[in-house]
């Protein structure tokens, strides 16, 4: 229901995230940053005026859906399918350690082995909707390199909600279920195997036969994202994969270089200039914590431990792929924001916790409330981090080489380094 609070409330939204995002643009920082910074201002960290409410939660996951719509329509797929190799790899050893790292530093701290998996799935997870905005705002979503990162990231948070789905089953039964974990595999097999079916042979069909006059192409571009995300969730997996699937889709499809345009301008619009703020600025509206000493060292801890698993992690992968030791840097550092996968994860892990907590399941919870504001505050830095860290390691990368294709995409030029 749209009520006079919830009005104000995108109205302080809008206004600050604009504002905070022009001044940050204006001294050549991603727009992203602005719009978190607006949510600490906005949020109960610093001034308390906006606080997170169901309507507002909404706007904030179509914020991500049309985000991942929009990096959809932007990316090419057959670059993607290209560079699918090193995108595994990387994604691969992007998971691995900081999962590892993760749970070693969970140990040390005291936490259950419950406990220190939750947290080492926590560090291991890449946003892929955060990634795609960085990238955008950086002009390197369309380089080899924004290819692999994207590729790598939809690889990660397939990996991701594997993981959890296999940590939940054994929170809950205290033994891993090989008939559960298949029928998970199976799932996202054959959510990915429809998807090429319908590119094949189903719209292909129904484009040939579709007026795309007028406002008729953008419902069918919502149409489209709306079944893709609604297939991706009935086979376990995130929303935001069908999302980027369908921009895919409607990419490959429309051949209209016009109506493409149209499509695609629309829904930078609808995304860029007003869901997406919301869901960054109420990103930072999760930051409320009490600052005693030892939360501050754990939050610490797992923090560094989460940039320096992920960075290294998928760096390593990539130079297994094949790329240079800069390159893999760039990939390394490109994945290092997080956002929206493992806010889901903490919250489903504190869920559950109460859950079997109170049926006697468990004695200890799934993770302690230190735990959680740890992993929220970790997610919330990463995020901030990662495109000043992104855009530093790029610009050092050009100063010694200008030629290098993500280079002349960004248009440096001596005063930028």
């Amino acid at each position: 229901m749209i009520t006079e609070g919830l009005i104000v409330n995108i109205i302080l939204i809008l206004t600050v995230a604009w504002f905070m995002g022009t001044l940050f643009a204006r001294f050549g920082f991603p727009v992203i940053l602005g719009e978190l910074l607006a949510g600490l201002v906005l949020g109960p960290t610093l001034l308390g005026l906006v606080s997170t409410t169901a309507p507002l939660e909404l706007m904030a996951e179509f914020g991500i859906f049309f985000l991942m719509f929009y990096a959809g329509l932007e990316m090419d797929p057959e670059e993607l399918i290209e560079h699918i190799w090193p995108a595994l790899l990387v994604a691969t050893g992007g998971f691995v350690l900081p999962f590892v790292l993760g749970v070693l530093v969970a140990l040390v701290f005291g936490g259950t082995m419950y406990q220190a998996l939750f947290i080492g799935m926590g560090l291991s997870v890449t946003s892929l909707a955060v990634q795609a905005r960085i990238l955008h705002d950086l002009n390197v979503h369309k380089t080899r390199l924004g290819h692999i990162i994207i590729g790598a990231a939809i690889a990660d948070d397939v990996l991701a909600l594997i993981t959890l789905s296999i940590l939940l089953g054994l929170a809950g039964t205290g033994t891993i279920s090989f008939g559960g974990v298949l029928m998970v595999l199976i799932k996202v097999i054959g959510f990915f195997a429809g998807v090429i079916l319908l590119n094949h042979f189903v719209f292909p069909r129904i484009m040939a036969r579709l007026d795309m006059s007028g406002a008729k192409s953008f419902t069918f571009a919502l149409i489209t994202a709306l079944i893709m995300g609604y297939i991706a969730v009935l086979a376990g997996l995130h929303l935001v994969i069908g999302a980027f699937v369908a921009g895919q889709f409607v990419r490959k499809e429309v051949k209209d270089k016009e109506i493409f345009e149209r499509v695609s301008n629309n829904f930078y619009v609808l995304s860029y200039g007003f869901l997406a703020p919301i869901f960054f600025v109420s990103l930072s509206f999760h930051l409320d914590f009490s600052w005693t000493f030892s939360f501050i060292i754990l939050a610490t801890a797992i923090t560094l431990t989460a940039m320096a698993g992920k960075v290294f992690g998928c760096a390593l992968g990539g130079y297994a792929a094949g790329l240079g030791r800069t390159e893999s840097l760039i990939v390394g550092f490109g994945m290092n924001g997080r956002g929206a996968v493992e806010l889901i994860v903490a919250a489903v892990a504190l869920k559950l916790s109460g859950e079997l907590t109170a049926s006697g399941a468990i004695t200890s919870p799934l993770l302690t409330g230190d735990q959680f504001s740890a992993i929220i505050l970790m997610a919330f830095i990463t995020t901030f981090v990662a495109p000043v860290s992104l855009r530093w390691i790029i610009s050092r990368a050009c100063a010694c080489d200008e030629s290098a294709e993500f280079c002349r995409l960004r248009g440096l030029k001596g005063k930028d380094r």
